[in-house]
């Protein structure tokens, strides 16, 4: 049997990476999840590093994270990961979160694509690297020997898959511009970048009374340094509230942008020249 097909990421919860209620933040927890996603890879020949030399690399496409409870500050936790299912255009990776002891407090699953870096077209996984990445495809409820000391890891995600969103008439909440620190080494905005600027739309007195529950992301296109992004809302439900992130394309003539042209946020989206960079469903509980 391979015992080689689910990687387990330890991580520390800093007390710099908490909120105020000493919960870890959504976007540390989804960096540490990128964190073991890469070095999953990695280990296996399709880290970012070796795929660079041929010109190509990884971009998240949709990401859902469900949380029963959320690591807490001085905890020592983990991110086990593995691949579920591998297509022609996109792989599928899920992931599950546990305290030190073993017991689970959420699960995560994401779609990635390959792409090439000169074109930023998509690349035929199935063909690449002669299919090399069908070999780390995991059977659901497959089950690893956790160490030495004993116990399992098992992959099992039983959380939803990822759903549509279809928005009719949402409110303009806010219009940021992207800075330095919103900037990752593949020139574009962060995917967790953008969790950390959804999540600053809810008001405080939100997290006090409640946590984050499911968050729920579909990145569209890739923003830049200097780029302007608008964020919509439309709420589903008490608890419940989509999130649409737009970026305001340029003239190609002046360089200026759509509301620097005098368009507002009430103007149909064909006049203010917008493009969907995100779209995001964010879920809140008790």
């Amino acid at each position: 049997m391979n015992y080689e097909l689910i990687d387990s990421y330890p991580f520390y919860v800093e007390p710099f990476h908490v909120d105020f209620r000493g919960n870890i933040f959504l976007s540390i927890l989804g960096n540490h999840m990128l964190n073991a996603a890469g070095n999953h890879s990695q280990k296996r020949g399709w880290g970012i590093a070796t795929l660079n030399e041929s010109q190509h690399t990884w971009v998240l496409s949709r990401l859902s994270i469900e949380m029963n409870e959320m690591p807490r500050q001085y905890e020592h936790c983990e991110v086990r990961t593995w691949v579920e299912s591998v297509k022609r255009y996109f792989t599928k990776r899920n992931f599950s979160i546990h305290r030190a002891d073993g017991t689970p407090l959420g699960y995560a699953r994401s779609v990635w694509a390959m792409i090439d870096l000169e074109t930023r077209k998509p690349c035929d996984l199935l063909t690449l690297f002669d299919g090399d990445i069908l070999n780390y495809v995991t059977p659901e409820d497959h089950k690893e020997p956790y160490s030495s000391e004993g116990g399992w890891k098992e992959a099992v995600c039983p959380i939803e898959g990822h759903g549509r969103f279809r928005f009719r008439d949402p409110e303009h909440l806010r219009t940021i511009d992207t800075h330095y620190s919103d900037v990752d080494i593949n020139g574009h905005v962060n995917s967790m970048k953008y969790i950390e600027h959804i999540l600053d739309l809810f008001p405080r007195e939100r997290f006090e009374k409640q946590q984050v529950r499911r968050i729920e992301i579909a990145y569209k296109a890739e923003s830049y340094f200097g780029d302007r992004l608008s964020f919509y809302s439309q709420p589903v439900s008490n608890d419940e509230t989509d999130i649409e992130v737009r970026k305001q394309t340029r003239s190609e003539a002046d360089g200026t942008t759509s509301q620097e042209q005098g368009e507002t946020p009430s103007s149909p989206a064909s006049e203010r020249n917008e493009e969907v960079v995100c779209q995001a469903k964010v879920c809140f509980k008790d």
